[in-house]
């Protein structure tokens, strides 16, 4: 798929452009009963992510494209099926190429 498909890209799910770590991004979220929440990105052109920190865990997988994280001093490189986990309180920020798309899950809410 290039895509995700139209039915869970609700209007009323999207990311506000305010919750965006990088620009140029299409973000949909998804919400628990008990607050932890599910994302999923779709990068439009080469991005750089601003540098943030969580206080809740990271989990995500890449689905398409090329996906880099950066925290601790290192740098992973995810690319389809690859995953990554992300400890709360960890800095990150991140480098994607057009047609990148993630899903998220977090350990709190995050939008």
């Amino acid at each position: 798929m290039e895509d995700f498909p139209e039915f869970i890209k609700s209007e009323n799910n999207k990311v506000p452009q305010d919750k965006q770590n990088t620009k140029d991004i299409d973000g949909f979220y998804y919400q628990c009963s008990d607050n932890r929440q599910l994302a999923f990105w779709t990068c439009n052109s080469d991005q750089v992510s601003r540098k943030h920190v969580n206080d809740f865990d990271e989990y995500m997988v890449c689905l398409s494209g090329e996906y880099r994280a950066y925290f601790d001093n290192m740098e992973f490189l995810l690319t389809p099926g690859m995953e990554l986990f992300i400890p709360k309180g960890t800095q990150q920020w991140s480098k994607c190429i057009a047609g990148t798309r993630t899903l998220h899950f977090f350990g709190g809410k995050r939008i």
